[in-house]
């Protein structure tokens, strides 16, 4: 999985000298996880949390002193030997009543929770990565439906010149054949702008330079999608497959724990130390030590205790309140998607062949004289109008596909 791949060092996906992506959608993935900054800057973060765990439950470290007592006041000298009488000490903070474990605990949750949002992350920046590919895919296989239409449009004014020598049409068949070849020379300069602009979007994403190179698209991007129905996704959003909903989950368990460790503050905690007297340069006995702090502020307990408490009905809200956005913004991305596929459907099936038929019959029929120029120039246009349409609503349908794979948490 490519979450699982954050894990690894850049360098793992390849170097400078490796070649451009934008040959196909895996070439992009691969570069957004081994070059995007907010990604490496989240799994340091990541791994920050993790090492946090430990240290969240050990003991505080002890504190060592010494004490000198009856310095001479006249000829005062330090040393332990020429003093009234010296103590040494050793004291201990022992966290009791399982405070030590739920620290430990919440911090585990924690670190869980910035795993997750990182993965969630990964999925935002995927998908915004494969609908800017889609887009220079699409601004790419457009001028290529553009470049066509303009071949084609040369084609038949050739042969309306052929019809004019013969005397069989008018020369106005040419000369409007020019017309729209011309216009579609000015189509095709706006659509090489919207390349461009698809290459510095893409780019962006990608952190590369605005106008570093890109492989050419070997094809249409393949985004799969592993569900077949909409009940399927929303079933899978509800056993928090999306990493948000569990990452909120783990902070609405921290929260939870913390709220426990909270209340076990009513019980003290202990200190231990022992010390060892020492008089002239003979040692005098030992000590034992034992303190407890006495839970005498109960006003400022119970508040603190109500915070904890707000702060774990606020972090389970969290969690509804992310799964119902999600399930929204899933049956909102699943209607475009369906549409978008069932109108691809319509035009690749139906339309497209239709319309290619209708342009090769009425190109025969001009040939012989059964139809004017307008017809074969409105069959031709109608042709490609209807590829265009096709490609259009296949970009819809790719957009669709990268949105629902981020909402139901998929990666290739």
């Amino acid at each position: 999985m490519l979450i699982a791949a954050m894990w690894l060092s850049p360098t793992a996906f390849g170097n400078d000298s490796s070649p451009p992506p934008g040959a196909d959608i895996a070439s992009v993935r691969s570069w957004l996880i081994a070059h995007n900054p907010e990604l490496r800057a989240l799994q340091a973060e990541a791994e920050a949390a993790e090492a946090r765990v430990f240290p969240a439950g050990a003991l505080p470290d002890p504190m060592v002193g010494l004490r000198l007592e009856g310095i001479d006041t006249d000829r005062p000298n330090l040393l332990p030997g020429n003093v009234g009488k010296t103590l040494y000490s050793v004291k201990q903070t022992v966290p009791l009543w399982g405070k030590r474990g739920l620290a430990r605990d919440i911090a585990g949750e924690e670190a869980r929770a910035q795993r997750e949002m990182r993965s969630a992350t990964l999925l935002d920046r995927l998908a915004e990565t494969e609908q800017a590919y889609v887009g220079y895919w699409h601004a790419d296989a457009s001028l290529q439906v553009v470049d066509r239409l303009i071949e084609l449009i040369g084609t038949i004014e050739s042969v309306a010149r052929q019809r004019y020598a013969l005397g069989l049409a008018a020369q106005q068949d040419a000369i409007r054949a020019q017309v729209a070849r011309t216009r579609l020379q000015a189509e095709r300069i706006e659509r090489e702008a919207k390349r461009a602009d698809a290459i510095a979007q893409l780019n962006a994403g990608l952190g590369r330079p605005v106008d570093a190179p890109l492989a050419s698209p070997e094809g249409a991007p393949n985004i799969d999608l592993p569900i077949e129905r909409r009940d399927q996704g929303l079933a899978m959003l509800r056993r928090q497959s999306h990493p948000m909903l569990r990452a909120r989950a783990a902070m609405a368990s921290a929260a939870d724990e913390a709220f426990d460790l909270q209340r076990r503050q009513r019980f003290p905690d202990l200190n231990v130390g022992v010390g060892l007297m020492q008089q002239g340069n003979r040692l005098e006995g030992y000590e034992l030590m034992l303190e407890v702090e006495i839970p005498f502020q109960r006003r400022a307990l119970r508040e603190r205790e109500r915070e904890a408490a707000l702060r774990r009905d606020a972090a389970n809200a969290r969690v509804d309140q992310t799964r119902d956005a999600l399930e929204a913004a899933f049956g909102k991305a699943w209607a475009r998607w369906a549409s978008a596929r069932e109108r691809e459907s319509l035009y690749h099936n139906t339309l497209l062949p239709q319309s290619e038929a209708n342009f090769a019959s009425a190109l025969a029929s001009y040939r012989v004289g059964e139809v004017d120029f307008a017809t074969l120039l409105e069959a031709l246009e109608a042709w490609q109008g209807a590829d265009l349409s096709r490609i259009d609503a296949q970009r819809d349908e790719l957009n669709g596909a990268a949105d629902l794979r981020a909402l139901i948490g998929s990666t290739p």
